[in-house]
């Protein structure tokens, strides 16, 4: 997975019933865009540190929900 700041992270839910999570990319870690990410999540504003699993993909900036 690569990511730059301003994409966004969607986490699907594993379980019936979850909704995705989506949380924009703040900063890297490392200059080839690996992982881990630091991330703002836009539900609660939460600030952290994501290292995706195979339940996470990228959106690039400016792609439209």
């Amino acid at each position: 997975m690569i990511a730059q700041v301003g994409d966004r992270i969607v986490v699907k839910g594993v379980h019936v019933g979850d909704t995705p999570r989506v949380a924009v990319v703040t900063a890297l870690r490392h200059a080839d865009g690996s992982p881990p990410y630091e991330v703002r999540w836009l539900d609660d504003g939460h600030e952290g540190l994501i290292f995706p699993g195979p339940e996470c993909h990228v959106e690039p900036e400016g792609t439209v929900r």
